[in-house]
């Protein structure tokens, strides 16, 4: 059942130029659902409309089925955590947790009860007389997520939280937040530019481009079987080529080449096909479906190579193993497995 839903948002500051165009999403109740995508594509916008810090010109947000469109920020009851956590450094960890609690004037024993237990649930226990200062950055990015969560939000919005991090403290981070997400079953939107870090603990994620979202599906559908070429470009893939679709799952190359793939678009006219370089055979075989091409880089990946490859459908960079090495010049035949070359909406 959908718990969010965003129906047909437009956000323009300056009434000339969108931000979010017609922007609809929805997400089920417990989801970790991330936005992702390059600076500038509208995902912070998104966020911050969720929150209620930017009125949307056009469109509804609804939670529960409630519209909030109009609710102001400090009645929506969302949890929210943002990049420079923004702790009180003049009180200790517990009353920085504490503090949403204190709003409510909820009672000091009912508080004492529920900090307690959250700085637990985070992993802060034996820290709550400390200071924001004593603590390192992971320890201070709990602190920040324990007071989101105490208020027990409808919804936790996570904005860049990780960025501030390094790189072997942010994977410990995320894991602490797919854990505690998962343990508290809250519904979450996770706002990132790290592809990795948005496929490592999302159930599904948005790649947003421009203001408007370009796939919407589970990090193992995108990583897979990406819908255009903005998305494979932005999540990994290397090798595009322009094909024709001639009937049931093949496709022909502009310079003849047929191909078959398992995973073809609706659409019927021209369109691109892409595939990752690991995913490229170099075979001895020569069939209807093999590209003949040249050796004319070959670059050392430690544990492979990478080759670049001129052929008839363009320049190609194929991965090959250790095991069987080629020089500069040398002719090789491509496979292209059906399973692993995708076609895209053009």
């Amino acid at each position: 059942m959908t718990f969010v839903d965003l129906k047909e948002i437009r956000v323009s500051y300056d009434g000339k130029q969108d931000i979010l165009k017609d922007l609809s999403i929805s997400m089920e109740k417990g989801e970790l659902v991330s936005l992702l995508g390059p600076s500038g594509c509208g995902k912070t916008t998104t966020l911050r409309v969720i929150a209620g810090l930017i009125k949307p010109n056009d469109g509804t947000f609804e939670l529960d089925k409630d519209d909030l469109t109009k609710v102001p920020v400090h009645k929506r009851n969302f949890g929210m955590v943002f990049q420079s956590y923004a702790l009180f450094p003049h009180l200790t960890i517990a009353e920085n947790v504490a503090f949403g609690l204190k709003l409510r004037k909820e009672s000091k024993a009912t508080t004492k009860e529920k900090v307690e237990k959250m700085l637990e649930v985070c992993g802060l226990e034996n820290l709550g007389d400390r200071y924001p200062k004593q603590l390192s950055g992971g320890q201070r990015q709990r602190v920040a997520l324990a007071r989101a969560l105490i208020i027990e939000p409808k919804l936790l919005l996570l904005d860049e939280p990780l960025s501030n991090l390094d790189a072997k403290l942010r994977v410990a981070m995320r894991i602490e937040i797919k854990r505690i997400q998962q343990q508290l079953g809250i519904t979450t939107v996770f706002v990132t530019h790290d592809q990795e870090e948005c496929f490592s603990i999302s159930d599904k994620v948005a790649i947003m481009n421009n203001g408007v979202i370009e796939q919407y599906d589970s990090p193992e559908k995108i990583y897979r079987l990406p819908k255009t070429k903005f998305v494979a470009q932005f999540i990994g893939f290397e090798n595009f080529f322009e094909v024709t679709k001639t009937e049931g799952n093949q496709y022909q190359s502009q310079s003849g080449q047929l191909f078959t793939t398992t995973n073809p678009q609706p659409s019927v006219t021209g369109t691109v096909a892409t595939i990752r370089p690991e995913d490229i055979e170099i075979t001895k075989e020569v069939t209807q479906e093999t590209v003949e091409g040249t050796v004319v880089v070959r670059t050392f990946l430690g544990k492979s190579y990478q080759y670049e490859v001129t052929t008839p459908l363009g320049e190609l960079l194929v991965n090959g193993t250790s095991e069987q090495t080629y020089e500069t010049g040398d002719k090789i035949n491509l496979a292209f497995p059906a399973d692993k070359l995708v076609v895209l909406e053009k």
